[in-house]
């Protein structure tokens, strides 16, 4: 597709659908249309490509982790069932933004009606803080597996993971919900054209004719507060460990539990690293940051993390891979 051949096909939708919304001031009953990645939209159909591999990888491999975990009473141990629970967020959070963007990418499909962009923005949101809470309720766990080993059992109860579940979606609708409201006060009478491949909250304020600094420090206080307060704890937590790793007598020891660790924290930054770029960039980069640079990140940030996760808590775990290879064994017998 040429170079902005997207962003004036939409701009045609809406002149042709949309005449009656404009003269009513009130462009939000027009929907809004998300243009994709501007600046390369003539590679869009070739970025397409590694996109659905990385989110049909993504739904395979969690889809396969989740299985091996319900189906293998031996894995509903506290460390298999927070897995069990990033699975299911990096799942959802994955199938919540590329659907949409891969059809833009292939069929111009750039529509989406405005209740429906907010719905995809309270859920690609919500299902971010709560990836988040969970990569901290994951590390809290290894801290306590490496840190206080005899009393593991006891604090990371099964009365305990339920409440730390539900804490977590607890608190990523008290985050997220409010900023539903945030973005209906608003008045929108600008054409409704999102440079993005999904909605998110500071794009669709930005749309707004109103005054947004509520907005754009709600967001701020929201990402800080909940994400930037899990990476503090997460390194916290790390820092416990390591410490703690090398203080074993072990040579073996400390050398495996740094390459878990190790495995542990690249995946941690990058689902952090590109998230928090991409709030703090669209807050304060203005024309600094390519559009492009920021939008491919925000891309990214929701569909790498999804397709490494079960690499490398999966199958570096050698529990998981032994119940995977029971469950496809029982599973081969069974379609004979």
């Amino acid at each position: 597709m040429p170079q902005g051949r997207a962003l004036q096909s939409t701009m045609a939708l809406f002149s042709a659908h949309n005449v009656a919304a404009v003269n009513d001031s009130d462009t939000r009953r027009a929907g809004c249309f998300l243009t994709g990645i501007p600046g390369l939209e003539h590679l869009q159909i070739w970025l397409s490509i590694p996109f659905c591999s990385m989110y049909v990888a993504a739904l395979a491999g969690n889809g396969v982790l989740i299985c091996v975990i319900v189906s293998q009473p031996r894995l509903h141990g506290p460390m298999y069932v927070f897995l069990s629970m990033l699975a299911s967020a990096d799942v959802l959070l994955s199938t919540a933004t590329m659907p949409k963007a891969l059809a833009t990418f292939w069929l111009g499909s750039s529509h989406i009606s405005f209740d429906g962009c907010l719905t995809q923005m309270f859920f690609i949101h919500f299902l971010f803080v709560a990836d988040s809470a969970v990569l901290l309720a994951m590390a809290f766990d290894r801290y306590v597996a490496i840190c206080s080993p005899l009393r593991y059992t006891t604090i990371l109860t099964s009365t305990v993971i339920g409440k730390v579940a539900t804490a977590t979606l607890a608190r990523s609708f008290i985050i997220m919900f409010p900023s539903i409201f945030l973005l209906k006060r608003l008045h929108y009478c600008r054409v409704n054209v999102i440079a993005h491949t999904f909605c998110e909250h500071m794009g669709i304020a930005r749309l707004s004719c109103s005054d947004i600094s509520v907005n754009v420090w709600y967001g701020l206080a929201a990402a800080l507060l909940s994400t930037g307060l899990d990476v503090i704890l997460v390194a916290v937590s790390y820092m416990h460990i390591l410490r703690a790793v090398f203080h074993l007598p072990s040579r073996d020891a400390r050398c495996k539990a740094l390459s878990t660790c190790g495995s542990h924290v690249c995946v941690i930054l990058l689902f952090y690293i590109p998230a928090l770029f991409s709030v703090f960039a669209y807050r304060f980069g203005g024309r600094r940051i390519p559009r492009y640079v920021h939008i491919l990140l925000a891309n990214l940030y929701v569909v790498l993390p999804p397709v490494l996760n079960p690499i490398i808590y999966g199958v570096r775990t050698k529990q998981i891979l032994e119940g995977a290879k029971q469950m496809f064994s029982k599973l081969a017998k069974g379609s004979k």
